[in-house]
C-alpha cells in the first residue's frame, strides 16, 4: 500500500474571461504529494489559486494541463470520491432542510443506508456541535452553524481522506477550537486531512507539512519544523539609556529597530551581530534589559515568501 494518498503533477488551469476573451492563468504549475495520516496545509494569499487547485483535485473542474490522483486513481473518479470528505469554500446547505435531513441526504449519497445512516448522522451532528438544533431549519441558523452542518456532511460517511477549503471560515474562537480538535481526532484515527486556511496560527498548530502558493505557483513546500528552522538565529535586544549616537551605530546591524517608550528595541539575525551589539551597548554605558530569542512563525514565513 502506497504511503502517498493524493498526488498533483504540474497541475495548471487557464480560464478565458467572458467579455474580453482574455486568457487568465489561475494555476500555473502545482505539484504536491500528501501522505497517509498527515495533516497538510495549503496556503496562499487571495487569488493564489488554492480553491481552483482544490476544485481540480476533487474533479469539479478539469485541469488545462497536468494530472491528479487520489489513492492511485486518476481524477475525476466518482468511485474514489466516495472515500473523500469534501468541504467547499462556500458550502451551500438547502435552507428548508434541517441539519439532520441535510446530513442524512449527504450520507445517503455516500452509500449509507438504514440504521447505520441514522446512527452516523446523529453522531456526527453531536461531534460538530449542532445536535441541539438538528431539527431546526438551517435558514434560521448563523453562518457559523451552517459551517458546522457542512463539516458534518463531509464527515458523515467516515472518509479516510478529508479535503477542506477554509474549514474555520465563519466560526467564533470556540468553534475554531472545536474544528481544530476534530481535525486532530481524524489524524489520530489514521485519516488524512488536506485543508486550506488563512488562519496561519491554526495551520502552524495543526499541520505536519504545508505548501504555499503565490500567483498559481508553489513557492515553498515542506515539513513545518524544517521550514521554520532553516534561517539564522533571530534575537530581540532591548536597551535602556541608549544614546542617539549609540542607536545610530547599532541600526546597520539590525534587521529592524524601534523605540518602545524609553527603551530601544533591536531585531537582529546571527550570533556575530548579537555579540557586536552587546559589546557596543556595554561600552557606551547602556543597560541591557533583555536578550530574547525569536523563532520565525509561519506568518513570518508566509509574508516573506508569498506576498
Amino acid at each position: 500500500m502506497s504511503d502517498v494518498v493524493l498526488v498533483a503533477e504540474s497541475l495548471g488551469k487557464t480560464f478565458r474571461k467572458p467579455f474580453s476573451r482574455r486568457l487568465v492563468e489561475a494555476v500555473r504549475d502545482v505539484s504536491i504529494q500528501v501522505r497517509r495520516g498527515e495533516i497538510f496545509g495549503f496556503l496562499g494569499p487571495n487569488g493564489a489559486g488554492k480553491t481552483t487547485t482544490i476544485k481540480m483535485l476533487t474533479g469539479l473542474i478539469a485541469p488545462t494541463r497536468g494530472r491528479a490522483e487520489i489513492l492511485g486513481v486518476p481524477i475525476p473518479s466518482s468511485d474514489i470520491m466516495g472515500q473523500v470528505g469534501f468541504l467547499s469554500e462556500a458550502p451551500y446547505v438547502y435552507p428548508y432542510l434541517t441539519p439532520r435531513e441535510f446530513v442524512t441526504l449527504c450520507g445517503r449519497l455516500s452509500g449509507l443506508r438504514g440504521g447505520e445512516l441514522q446512527r452516523k448522522t446523529r453522531l456526527i451532528l453531536e461531534r460538530v456541535g449542532v445536535a441541539d438544533a438538528m431539527d431546526r431549519a438551517v435558514r434560521t441558523m448563523s453562518k457559523g452553524m451552517l459551517q458546522r452542518v457542512a463539516i458534518g456532511a463531509a464527515l458523515v460517511h467516515d472518509p479516510p481522506i478529508l479535503i477542506l477549503d477554509e474549514p474555520m471560515s465563519g466560526l467564533d474562537p470556540v468553534g475554531r477550537k472545536e474544528v481544530r480538535d476534530l481535525i486532530l481526532e481524524e489524524k489520530q484515527r489514521g485519516h488524512t486531512v488536506f485543508f486550506s486556511s488563512h488562519i496561519l496560527s491554526d495551520v502552524e498548530m495543526l499541520c505536519d507539512r504545508v505548501c504555499i502558493l503565490r500567483k498559481g505557483n508553489v513557492v515553498i513546500s515542506g515539513a513545518i519544523r524544517d521550514l521554520l528552522s532553516e534561517d539564522k538565529r533571530r534575537s530581540e535586544v532591548t536597551l535602556a539609556g541608549a544614546s542617539q549616537e549609540l542607536r545610530r551605530s547599532l541600526e546597520p546591524l539590525a534587521t529592524s529597530s524601534r523605540m518602545a517608550g524609553e527603551a530601544f528595541v533591536i531585531d537582529l539575525e546571527g550570533e556575530v551581530a548579537l555579540r557586536t551589539i552587546i559589546e557596543r551597548a556595554i561600552a557606551a554605558g547602556a543597560r541591557i534589559e533583555s536578550v530574547a530569542p525569536k523563532r520565525e512563525t509561519l506568518e513570518d514565513l508566509f509574508v516573506r515568501r508569498a506576498l
